[in-house]
């Protein structure tokens, strides 16, 4: 509220604006206006009454000011709104009043939102409502106050809000400081006023100027060299990493190799086989007899060629893991003393479109600048497989493409043999294994025991055995061996032999190898009870004196009851030779053998007292019956008739196979357990046998049966 006293009767107190509006309109009756002045100002009025709400109206007769006159009522106006200085009255402008405005901040909010400090005397309105005593005062000619053009908000300068954030240390963060002062301008001094700012004397300023300009030139220097290095170091790590990323680099330190489109390494250095012969192979002479033409004919091509006939351009080696393909190819090599390139399927294939054909065609550029040569590619399925549509894989046949193209295709290929093996010949294409491309198939099967006895005196020869040792019994127990298992059995037998201090190889370390390939190491560690242990003796005993006293069966090798993988005991059988076919006596034999176990623990234990651990033979005995009818024709109830799948036959012939299946397996349970009850002495002696010594092999079995005693061990 806005207090007035005066020595006018009564006292007053009015509000501000009451007062206000009658200056208004005492200044209307008064007639110091013209009529144009009246009509404008009444039209001012009336927007000020439409944007400020209407307030009432108070005379003077009412306020007690009634008997004032018009110098009166100067002097009152004049204390109420003190006119500014002399010299800050303003001009009048054509009638119009020259309003000062003053742009500065206030010390407070309250001070910008109202126009007056809290508590004290209103000297002037906001911006937001101005024109009603801005009108009072023109109407007046009267200056009594100066009108902020700020509103309610206010935004300090640049130069102050930095100021004030540098002199907060406590609120301030050092980053943040130098975030705010980024923009500022660096102060420049000249060198003139440093001096003087320095309080230099006269006679050392020559001095002073001249070290500064010598220090300023040396740090202008120093930050020149600086940058120089860097940009050098720049220029050097970029350089590095190009020479790294595309693998120009050969030093393995300093880059890392990324195989894009380099090509194929190995097919820029190839190798000499010198040293690798067709002496070196073994087991595979049939093989070898094949390769020799194509060694003959890198030897002298001119032989051939005078007579107008051309060899295959591609020989594909087939056969299982181990069998010696690539030893072959190597052999070829060496034979005809020409450049071997060596590649494998899986090298072709990348992620990268168009990298596989690329180093195909490398390859056999290569190859072509040193012919006559050979080039032999291992793992071939990987790269010629057949070709198929294939949305995930749209460019899987370019490599495929160019690898026949270059076999067969415009640009000839003289001189260059190509060597493909694989384990899967029905996976490749038949673009591939055409006539003028692979149109030689070589066969390297497994070894048969002549091929094993072989191998094995080739590996024997380079360790030290026992002169005693014969290859041809360990070659008949190793049947289905191929030549890497064979190396490995002499490997593993040397190995040994070390671990138990011996000076040589014998055959005990040899039959230890086999059986640790065969059937896994021994568990020693396993513990048995005595009953366990003696029904697994008298259970291998079963096998073993069945398969001693039947015409047809295999003879016997090794009888143990030592823990081997999943087996508590076995009885390995010894072939005299290969068998490439089989006749019905020597099958219905195996499954006597089979069956001679589980006989064994019915004879010896009662049938309530038998044991799971004839489940393995009675699969191998089962399996072998149904051969007999349904594959081989050995049945006369259903002929001589194959039933392949028998799903698809009707469940009266599904009955009669089965039907004939248990007739065979019940006549070979008969046989046995009529055997094993006839020779009741012998089973017991070679199952104590057994317990005792755990481990007999076919000379100790004899004389156990024969009723001889053992040498102490």
């Amino acid at each position: 509220m806005f207090s007035l006293s005066m020595t006018v009767q009564p006292q007053v107190t009015v509000p501000l604006s009451h007062l206000i509006n009658v200056l208004h309109s005492m200044k209307s009756s008064l007639g110091s206006s013209s009529a144009a002045y009246k009509s404008r100002k009444h039209k001012e009025q009336a927007s000020d009454s439409e944007r400020h709400p209407t307030e009432p109206m108070w005379n003077l007769r009412e306020l007690g000011l009634s008997d004032l006159g018009a110098q009166q009522l100067d002097e009152l106006v004049n204390s109420v709104f003190p006119r500014s200085s002399p010299q800050e009255t303003p001009l009048c402008l054509g009638g119009q009043t020259a309003w000062r405005t003053s742009h500065l901040s206030t010390h407070s909010f309250y001070y910008n939102k109202h126009g007056f400090s809290c508590g004290a005397m209103p000297m002037s309105y906001s911006r937001q409502h101005p024109m009603l005593l801005q009108s009072v005062c023109t109407e007046l000619q009267h200056w009594p106050v100066w009108v902020p053009n700020r509103g309610f908000k206010t935004l300090k300068s640049k130069t102050r809000r930095l100021q004030s954030a540098l002199d907060s240390e406590g609120f301030t963060p050092s980053f943040m400081k130098g975030f705010l002062t980024r923009d500022k301008g660096i102060e420049v001094d000249s060198l003139d006023s440093l001096v003087k700012n320095k309080s230099v004397p006269e006679g050392q300023q020559d001095a002073f100027k001249s070290g500064f300009a010598e220090g300023f030139l040396k740090a202008q220097t120093l930050t020149r060299r600086t940058q120089d290095t860097l940009k050098r170091t720049r220029l050097i790590l970029l350089v590095l990493l190009l020479v790294g990323l595309y693998g120009l680099s050969k030093t393995p330190f300093i880059s890392v190799r990324f195989r894009t489109t380099s090509g194929l390494d190995s097919a820029v250095d190839p190798v000499q086989m010198k040293n690798v012969t067709f002496e070196h192979v073994k087991g595979v002479d049939e093989a070898k007899n094949e390769l020799q033409e194509v060694v003959e004919f890198l030897k002298n091509p001119d032989k051939f060629t005078a007579l107008g006939g051309k060899l295959p351009k591609g020989v594909l080696l087939i056969g299982p893991p181990g069998t010696g393909k690539t030893l072959l190819a190597r052999a070829v090599a060496g034979e005809a003393d020409v450049p071997f390139y060596y590649a494998s399927g899986s090298e072709f294939d990348e992620m990268f479109v168009g990298v596989g054909a690329s180093r195909i065609r490398n390859l056999f550029r290569e190859a072509k600048a040193n012919a006559p040569c050979v080039i032999f590619i291992d793992e071939l399925d990987s790269v010629g497989g057949k070709r198929i549509e294939s949305p995930m894989h749209p460019y899987s046949r370019q490599t495929i493409n160019q690898l026949l193209a270059e076999m067969d295709g415009f640009k000839p290929n003289e001189g260059v043999i190509i060597i493909g093996a694989t384990n899967f010949p029905e996976a490749l294409d038949n673009a591939l294994i055409r006539p003028g491309r692979f149109d030689m198939q070589v066969t390297v099967p497994k070894p048969d025991v002549k091929g094993r006895t072989e191998i094995l005196n080739w590996y024997l020869k380079k360790i030290k055995i026992d002169p005693d040792i014969q290859a041809s019994i360990i070659a008949r127990g190793t049947v289905g061996f191929t030549g890497a298992d064979l190396a490995n059995l002499v490997n593993q037998a040397a190995l040994k032999a070390a671990v138990d201090g011996k000076d040589m190889v014998t055959l005990k370390e040899l039959e230890f190898a086999k059986d640790k390939i065969l059937m896994g190491p021994e568990r020693r560690s396993v513990e048995i009870d005595k009953q366990n242990k003696l029904i697994t003796a008298y259970h291998e005993s079963g096998h073993a004196i069945v398969a001693h006293y039947t015409k047809d069966a295999m003879p016997i090798n090794k009888a143990t009851i030592m823990p081997r993988g999943h087996s508590l005991g076995h009885v390995s059988m010894l072939p005299e030779d290969d068998r490439w076919s089989e006749t019905r006596a020597q099958l219905l034999a195996q499954m006597d053998v089979s069956m001679g176990g589980r006989v064994a623990e019915e004879i010896i234990f009662g049938h309530e007292y038998i044991t799971t651990g004839a489940s393995s033979d009675f699969d191998g005995a089962t399996k072998i019956a149904k051969m007999m009818v349904t594959r081989f024709g050995m049945c006369q109830k259903l002929g001589v008739m194959t039933y392949t799948d028998m799903t698809a036959q009707s469940p009266e012939t599904q009955a009669a196979v089965e039907h004939e299946v248990r007739v065979l397996l019940k006549a070979s349970y008969e046989r046995a357990k009529v055997l094993l009850r006839s020779r009741t002495k012998e089973h017991k002696d070679l199952a104590d046998a057994l317990i005792m010594y755990e481990t007999l092999d076919a000379k100790e079995i004899k004389l156990v049966l024969e009723g001889k005693a053992l040498e102490t061990r």
